[in-house]
C-alpha cells in the first residue's frame, strides 16, 4: 500500500472525523491547522493497519479569541478494507471512503476491529497471546483493549514524549509497590510512548461507582452513613491507607525536596486571576494564601498522582488499585511532572467525595435533601483522611504539626474547588453551585 498517497487522501477526512473524538483536545477551536506528520503501515495485507500521526497547531478559541499553546500530536490507529469489505464501526469510528491505486477503500478507527486489535497485541507484544480482545469504549484520552480479560493495552491518543503514565508505573513496580497494573510490555518509537500493555484487573469496580451506590443507599434507606448497608467507610479508610504508601513509594522512586507554600500559593493566584464568577471572594482566598505562605514548616515536594479522584482507583479482590498516572490531560506534560505537596492528591480525593454526594442527591431529585450528603461526605472523609494520616505519622512529607497539615490541605482543596468553578462554568453551568459551596466553605 501507498501510505503517501493514503494520507493525502485521508487528509481532507480528518477534520471532521478528529471532531467526534472525545480525545480530541482541538475539537471546540477554529480554524485549527491539521498537519499529517508521520505515517507507517503496521500490517497487511486487508484489513490493512496504519499508524498515522496527526498535528493541530493554533486555531482560535469558541470566543474568537487565539488559541495559546503548543502544536499537539495525536496518534491514529487506522484500519483499511476494500470498500466491498467495509466493516460497520458506526459514524464515531467512520474516517470514510477513498480512491487509491488499490481501487475504493474503507478508513475507520482500527481499534474497533478485533482482527486488528489483535494484530497490534502482535506488533506490540509479540510474546503475549491472546485468544480474544474487545475494545473499552467509556475512556476519554486514550483507548484501551482487553485481552483474554488478562492484559489491558492503553493506547495513548495525545503524544508528548515519555508518557508520564509509563515512567510513573514502572518506576512504582521497580519499588515493589503492589497497587498498580504492572506493565507487560511498553510500545516506543522516535521517542514517544505510545502504548503499554498490563495486566487487566478483572472484577474491578471503580470507587466513583462505589461511591454512587453507597451514597444511593443511604437516601433510600435514610440512616446514618455508618448504618447504611452500602457504607463506604470501611474502603475509604482502606483507600486513605493504599494513598499514604503511593506516596512513600513515589518519594522513594522520585526523591524529595522540600515543600514551596510560596510557589503552591502563586499558583492558585494565578489559577484564581483567570477565573471569571462574581461569587469568589478574592479578598479572602488573597487572605488564606498569605497564611500559606507564612508557613514555615510545608513538609515534603514529591513526585504526586496529580489527578486524584474515585474515578482513577479501583477496588478489587486483591485491595484497591491505581490507575492512570498521566496526570490532568489539559496541562503540558513538562507540568505534569513537577513536584509538589502530597497533599494536593489528598485534595483531590476529597473533593471527589463532596461530587459523589452532589451528583447522587441531583439524581433523586426534588425529594432529596442535603443533609444525608453532607454527613455521608463528612463520614468519608473522616475514614480516609485519618487513616491516609495515621499511616504518615511522623513521615517528612508532612509538616510536623497538624495545624499546619489541616492548613495546607484546607489551601488545595480550595484550589481544586477554584478549577471546579471554572470547568463547570465552561462545560456545564447549572453544576457550579457545587465547587462555589466549596469555596465558601473552606474560606470559613
Amino acid at each position: 500500500m501507498n501510505t503517501t498517497d493514503l494520507a493525502a487522501a485521508v487528509r481532507p477526512l480528518l477534520p471532521a472525523h478528529l471532531a467526534r473524538q472525545r480525545w480530541y483536545g482541538a475539537k471546540h477551536r477554529e480554524a485549527v491547522e491539521l498537519e499529517i506528520l508521520a505515517v507507517e503501515e503496521l500490517s497487511a495485507p486487508f484489513p490493512a493497519m496504519v499508524r498515522m500521526v496527526v498535528q493541530a497547531s493554533a486555531g482560535r478559541e469558541p470566543d474568537g479569541t487565539p488559541h495559546v499553546g503548543a502544536a499537539e500530536r495525536y496518534q491514529l490507529i487506522l484500519g483499511v478494507r476494500p470498500i466491498d469489505q467495509a466493516a460497520t464501526v458506526g459514524e464515531v469510528a467512520t474516517v470514510g471512503a477513498v480512491e487509491s491505486d488499490d481501487g475504493a477503500l474503507f478508513v475507520y478507527d482500527g481499534l474497533v476491529d478485533a482482527e486488528l486489535g489483535m494484530a497490534l497485541l502482535h506488533h506490540v507484544a509479540p510474546k503475549h497471546e491472546a485468544s480474544g480482545v474487545r475494545p473499552i469504549v467509556a475512556e476519554q484520552s486514550n483507548t484501551s483493549l482487553v485481552y483474554d480479560e488478562r492484559m489491558i493495552m492503553k493506547v495513548f491518543r495525545r503524544l508528548s514524549g515519555a508518557n508520564p503514565e509509563i515512567e510513573v508505573t514502572l518506576a512504582l513496580a521497580d519499588q515493589g509497590f503492589e497497587h498498580i497494573a504492572e506493565p507487560l510490555a511498553v510500545w516506543r518509537t522516535s521517542g514517544d510512548d505510545l502504548a503499554v500493555l498490563q495486566r487487566f484487573l478483572p472484577g474491578g469496580v471503580e470507587g466513583w461507582a462505589l461511591a454512587l451506590t453507597s451514597m444511593r443507599d443511604l437516601l433510600d434507606e435514610g440512616v446514618d452513613p455508618a448504618a447504611a448497608g452500602g457504607d463506604l467507610g470501611p474502603e475509604s479508610e482502606r483507600l486513605g491507607v493504599m494513598t499514604a504508601e503511593l506516596h512513600l513509594a513515589l518519594a522513594d522512586a522520585f526523591g524529595t525536596t522540600s515543600g514551596d507554600p510560596g510557589a503552591w500559593a502563586d499558583a492558585t493566584a494565578a489559577r484564581v486571576a483567570s477565573v471569571q464568577h462574581p461569587e469568589l471572594d478574592r479578598d479572602a482566598i488573597e487572605a488564606t494564601l498569605g497564611r500559606i505562605r507564612s508557613l514555615s514548616d510545608a513538609g515534603a515536594s514529591i513526585r504526586i498522582h496529580g489527578d486524584y479522584h474515585l474515578g482513577q482507583v479501583m477496588r478489587t479482590d486483591e485491595g484497591w488499585f491505581v490507575l492512570d498516572f498521566e496526570g490532568e490531560p489539559a496541562r503540558p506534560v513538562e507540568e505534569r511532572r513537577l513536584p509538589s505537596s502530597p497533599l494536593r492528591d489528598v485534595a483531590g480525593m476529597l473533593r471527589s467525595f463532596a461530587y459523589a454526594a452532589a451528583v447522587a442527591v441531583r439524581e433523586q431529585g426534588p425529594r432529596a435533601t442535603d443533609e444525608p450528603a453532607e454527613s455521608w461526605e463528612q463520614h468519608n472523609r473522616d475514614s480516609f483522611l485519618t487513616a491516609y494520616l495515621a499511616r504518615l505519622d511522623g513521615s517528612p512529607l508532612l509538616p510536623a504539626d497538624l495545624a499546619s497539615t489541616r492548613m495546607l490541605l484546607d489551601a488545595f482543596e480550595l484550589d481544586k474547588a477554584i478549577y471546579e468553578v471554572a470547568y463547570e462554568q465552561a462545560h456545564r453551568p447549572d453544576w457550579v453551585q457545587i465547587p462555589l459551596d466549596a469555596v465558601r466553605r473552606l474560606l470559613k
